[in-house]
């Protein structure tokens, strides 16, 4: 009789199918999709990112505002305004308008029923999880990137700083289901010397995660990694910017940061589903892997009984 972990593995496996479009997008994902000009300046990019994070009070900015909350000049302004396809400012603020009517549908009365600080960061922690739910009705990128961390022998999963609780939960579960997980939790040269070793090993893909503050340590180790031949899938909350912009795969979800330090409930669930896509890929191996290590656990008594 399989294990529930093994039953999960079974009965969850993602449909590789287009699920039908949903009828409302999230404003981050429209946005995004927006603002996709692979030859953005770095100024523009902040523009981008300001925009995003910001949008139902941006969009009713003048390019004056505008330019003054982001720290760049009014002609900065227009030249971003051209680079995303608009003939300027105004018929830009226009669409930016028209999105940001729609995230305020629910007028006053939602902020009323906000609730305390700590409600408060519970629906935001919600809106995350529905912009990432509109985000996987089409799962196929998910599917492919975990097909690809699944063939990686060895894998390196990369998290520093506050971003290693989220890169050791990965490397944990991966470990179950793929035969070389190599965690990166240090940064400097300890990073350097892993990333190599795995790049000579055979290895072909790192997982990096890099939730704020986003450490330098993290684009350089990421670069060292380009640099020698790895490709990177990184899990981020960043659409925009350089850490983005070096990895062959960016999934940009929203954090919690109502509170004092910041919740992720969007990239740990992005962990679970890249998982899943990995017991998918190989699901020989997957439960091959399952079964030994349930072997190993009821041997040594690991886990208490229910």
């Amino acid at each position: 009789m399989p294990s529930p972990q093994q039953a999960r593995a079974q009965a969850s496996a993602i449909t590789s199918g287009k699920a039908a479009p949903e009828t409302e997008v999230s404003p981050s994902s429209r946005l995004r999709t927006l603002f996709d000009r692979p030859r953005l300046s770095p100024g523009q990019r902040r523009i981008a990112q300001y925009l995003i994070e910001h949008i139902t009070e941006a969009a009713f900015l003048s390019i004056t505002d505008l330019a003054d909350r982001v720290g760049v000049s009014q002609p900065s302004v227009t030249r971003f305004a051209a680079a995303v396809g608009f003939s300027g400012y105004p018929a830009l603020r226009e669409k930016l308008q028209s999105i940001a009517l729609g995230t305020l549908a629910g007028g006053p009365a939602a902020e009323e029923n906000r609730g305390n600080e700590l409600q408060a960061a519970v629906d935001a922690e919600i809106e995350n999880l529905e912009n990432l739910r509109r985000d996987f009705a089409d799962p196929a990128r998910v599917i492919d990137v975990g097909r690809q961390l699944a063939s990686s022998t060895p894998l390196t999963v990369l998290g520093l700083r506050i971003s290693g609780s989220l890169a050791e939960y990965f490397a944990y579960a991966a470990r179950r289901i793929h035969p070389d997980v190599r965690l990166v939790t240090r940064g400097g040269s300890v990073a350097y010397d892993a990333l190599l070793q795995s790049r000579e090993a055979g290895g072909t893909w790192v997982l990096a995660f890099s939730m704020p503050r986003h450490a330098q340590e993290t684009l350089t180790a990421i670069r060292v990694a380009r640099g020698a031949g790895l490709k990177v899938a990184l899990i981020t909350d960043l659409a925009l910017g350089p850490l983005a912009d070096e990895a062959d795969a960016a999934f940009a979800l929203g954090t919690g940061s109502r509170l004092v330090f910041d919740s992720y409930a969007a990239p740990g669930v992005m962990c679970s589903a890249l998982l899943q896509a990995m017991t998918d890929a190989d699901p020989e191996r997957t439960q091959a892997r399952l079964e030994e290590y349930e072997q190993v656990a009821d041997q040594h008594q690991f886990f208490l009984k229910d």
